[in-house]
């Protein structure tokens, strides 16, 4: 089956984005504008009210740079301005640059997105699931899995693994044999997160989860590459994403933002240096697939500009129309009705490594946004997305945590307004 014939299986009868067909550049609805005022006004509230120390965004739109802003500090305490060059810690904002990886070898034949993991990483052929109690030694009853994990459940988050995120006994688990510690190659992570019992069957729910790690572990084997090289010449490089590494060198740590955390009251509380540079500037073995890539906004607008091109930047192309098209489609059957935190995202489904709007925004609390545009953020309350219809991307920054909503809702309406429910 040709890749072509491949998309129309897969995305059958799932939401779509709204990407031309024959490589025609999709319509652009009349009468969408971006707001430079709103969003100035949106950021500097931020900061005087005490939500951030630093807030910026930069907005692309049919072809051209719509809007920068960067208003209060990458560094309070040293009283260091946030700029358009300011590096931050982006987290899971790393994961669709990981899954981009992975689905190049997909377009090389690498692999199907429905073969068994284990096929090519066989340590989780051996994994059990969650059967609920516990057995005479006190540990969890478990059971084999319904049906074996496949590689697509590592793109759409329906594999079963933890995250350490949920109170039950495969995230004590998680936590006891800490399969993420830095200490760890990415051989002796699988290693240990094949130990941890599994939430559910695989395919029966969505849960935010190490899936995206278990990505890059495959990338590795099948490239015989290690994944921090792999993922900077393959994506990184070609891309002009140049300020854009797991692992930075120690003249980039004066561009880099400190990150707070948000007390009671609205004070913000300066998070440990060491453990905020660990993932860029310590020392670790472990290269994730899931986090750890420091970035700048115009870094990270040439990777949102790839996708809103449709795989394509400046005339390098990294990944095929198709491949992008199968990635930011909703990949989620109906029947998965358990979707942990997904849902406080809006009306989303999600594709492989991005969250995909699926029905308009129901109300006034719901994020603005359009049917068919792709995202996703990170632990300190990052964000980007890409609106085909709108023609338009949208990259935001800000350091705090624990990750804060409200901050994307206000940055979302500040760009489309605060009656934007989609195009008329």
């Amino acid at each position: 089956m040709d890749r072509r014939n491949a998309l129309a299986v897969l995305a059958s009868g799932l939401a779509i984005p709204a990407f031309a067909a024959e490589g025609r550049a999709a319509p652009v609805p009349a009468g969408f504008a971006i707001d430079r005022n709103r969003i100035d006004t949106a950021l500097k509230q931020m900061v005087a009210a005490n939500r951030v120390a630093g807030a910026s965004c930069l907005v692309w739109q049919r072809g051209a740079e719509r809007y920068f802003g960067a208003f209060g500090f990458a560094d309070r305490e040293a009283k260091r301005a946030m700029a358009r060059d300011t590096l931050v810690q982006i987290f899971s904002m790393t994961k669709p640059v990981t899954g981009t990886a992975l689905m190049q070898l997909w377009e090389q034949g690498k692999f199907g997105l429905d073969d068994r993991l284990a096929d090519y990483l066989p340590a989780f052929g051996k994994v059990k699931v969650l059967a609920g109690g516990t057995g005479a030694d006190g540990n969890p009853l478990l059971r084999d899995p319904a049906r074996p994990i496949v590689i697509r459940d590592i793109m759409r988050h329906t594999a079963g693994f933890s995250y350490g995120m949920r109170d039950t006994p495969a995230d004590k688990i998680f936590h006891d044999v800490d399969p993420l510690a830095l200490t760890n190659t990415l051989e002796e992570f699988g290693a240990k997160l094949a130990t941890v019992p599994l939430l559910f069957d695989p395919g029966a729910e969505w849960s935010y989860s190490t899936g995206v790690d278990v990505q890059a572990l495959l990338v590795e084997h099948l490239t015989g590459e290690a994944f921090e090289p792999h993922g900077r010449r393959t994506v990184l490089e070609p891309l002009g994403m140049r300020d854009t590494a797991w692992t930075q060198p120690p003249e980039r740590l004066s561009r880099f933002a400190a990150a707070y955390t948000q007390g009671p009251g609205g004070t913000l509380t300066r998070y440990p240096d060491d453990k905020t540079r660990a993932l860029n500037f310590g020392p670790r073995k472990l290269t994730m697939g899931g986090a750890g890539l420091a970035s700048t906004l115009d870094d990270y607008m040439r990777f949102a500009r790839m996708l809103l091109g449709r795989g394509t930047l400046d005339g390098m192309g990294i990944l095929s129309p198709d491949t992008i098209r199968v990635m930011s489609t909703d990949q989620l059957d109906p029947r998965i009705t358990k979707r942990f935190f997904l849902p406080e995202k809006g009306s989303v489904g999600f594709g492989l490594d991005f969250a995909v709007r699926i029905a308009p925004p129901r109300d006034a609390k719901e994020n603005r946004g359009t049917v068919g545009e792709f995202f996703w953020d990170g632990a300190a309350t990052t964000l980007f997305w890409v609106d085909p219809v709108n023609d338009l991307a949208v990259v935001f920054f800000v350091q705090v945590a624990p990750f804060d909503g409200t901050l994307h809702h206000d940055i979302r309406q500040a760009v489309y307004g605060p009656d934007y429910t989609g195009p008329v």
